[in-house]
Order: structure tokens, then C-alpha cells, then sequence
């Protein structure tokens, strides 16, 4: 029941004289819809485009949630500053998400050793719950992975060098990237804010880790000339 059959229902429908058998055939149609729309949302391990490295501020996702979460990786002196939210695979539009899989999930050790990469054993399990899953890898390729992907980026010292909290420009913050990263471009890189603060930047990366153009779903890079930036704690 794939896009050709959908396809030819919907020209069908379209050329459907009377009003009554167009609604007939929406009835027939909607299922289908409904189907191939979950079945893209969900999608199957392996099938995907490129990826996106997101890397997070950890000092500012502390102050968004992750202190009333009581996360470790908030902790006065843990000493984070970006760290890897997420590996996730993405389609040129969309992502697929919770994908089943043939691989066995990681124990609470394997996630623990991520800690220092995720944030937390937790956050790294709940990135291969909802994002490794769909890179059809097993649990321990798709860490390794992640970790390859993180090490190749290098993340502008400067930030780490913060007292105190700043407002700057969203723009400078990928701006900093790119003078540090050779070959990293604008649309390779998107920062995110969220309640006033930097949140993230998305680095586009292929199946293969080589920077490329992000989608243009993720191509939606903060404007903010006032983005609050925390120091590390």
C-alpha cells in the first residue's frame, strides 16, 4: 500500500465528477493517508538521508529543565559545556523516531560510560530510544559513532572561558564555529534559542560524517541579537 497506489487514488479523486463520489473516495482515501503519514513519522532503521549532530549548551539547558529534572549533569562543578544531545537521523524533511529495531537495547552500564559525552547515562539512553534506534547500527556502533561525530567538531574554546553571563548575538555563536572548523559553512550549521537563551547548534553531517547542506526543515537558524549565555558551572 505504497505512494504509486496513494497517488493513483488521489488522481482519481481529482477527476471524480460528482461531489458525492468524491466523497466516497476520501473515505477510501483518509486511511491511506493516515497510514503512509505514521509510517514516515515512525520510519524503519537504516532509512534516512543525513544526520544531525545536535550539540547543547549544557549551562543553559540546566536553567531551561534540566535543574527542576535534578540532573546530574547540572551539578555544581560537572564542568559541561557543549555536550551531545543528540546523533539523530534525518530525512531531507522530517525524521523518523523510536524506529523498531533487530539490535538489543544498551544496559544501564553501557549507557553510564556515555555520561561524559550525553550529560548523563540517562540522556544517552533516551537518545537511542528515540534517535540511534533509527540509524539501523547496534547500540555500541551507534555510541561509537556519536563519539567520532562529536571529536571532529571542534567547539570554540572561548565559551569556556566565561565568568559570567553574557547577551550576544545567536550569529556570533555560529560564527565562532565556522572560524573554527575549516570548511563549516552557514548552511551546515543552525543555532537554536529557546526563552531568550542559546540553546544548540545542529551540524549537518552525511551517513558518512562529511559536513553537507542541511534540510530545508532545519535551516532555521535564532535571530536573536540578545541570546543569553550562561558560563559553565
Amino acid at each position: 500500500m505504497g505512494r504509486v497506489l496513494i497517488v493513483g487514488e488521489l488522481a482519481l479523486y481529482i477527476v471524480a465528477p460528482t461531489q458525492s463520489e468524491k466523497i466516497k473516495m476520501l473515505r477510501f482515501l483518509l486511511p491511506l493517508l493516515i497510514s503512509a503519514t505514521f509510517a514516515r513519522a515512525d520510519g524503519a532503521a537504516g532509512e534516512f538521508d543525513y544526520y544531525v549532530m545536535s550539540l547543547s549548551w549544557s549551562p543553559n539547558w540546566c536553567s531551561l529543565e534540566g535543574d527542576a529534572r535534578g540532573s546530574p549533569q547540572c551539578a555544581e562543578g560537572a564542568d559541561f559545556g557543549w555536550v551531545l544531545h543528540g546523533l539523530w537521523p534525518q530525512y531531507e524533511r522530517g525524521w523518523p523516531d523510536y524506529c523498531p529495531t533487530i539490535h538489543h537495547n544498551p544496559t544501564r552500564g553501557d549507557t553510564a560510560q556515555q555520561a561524559g559525552l550525553f550529560g548523563s547515562g540517562g540522556a544517552a539512553w533516551h537518545q537511542w530510544n528515540k534517535h540511534g534506534r533509527c540509524s539501523g547500527l547496534s547500540a555500541e556502533d551507534y555510541y561509537a559513532l556519536a563519539q567520532v561525530a562529536f571529536d571532529q567538531i571542534t567547539r570554540p574554546a572561548v565559551f569556556r572561558r566565561l565568568e559570567e553571563a553574557v547577551t550576544l548575538p545567536a550569529a556570533l555563536i555560529q560564527e565562532a564555529f565556522m572560524n573554527e572548523n575549516e570548511g563549516l559553512d552557514g548552511d551546515e550549521i543552525t543555532i537554536t534559542c529557546q526563552s531568550g537563551m542559546i540553546q544548540e547548534a545542529h551540524i549537518c553531517l552525511t551517513r558518512d560524517l562529511k559536513l553537507r547542506r542541511c534540510g530545508a526543515d532545519k535551516i532555521r537558524d535564532c535571530t536573536r541579537n540578545d541570546a543569553l549565555f550562561s558560563p559553565i558551572r
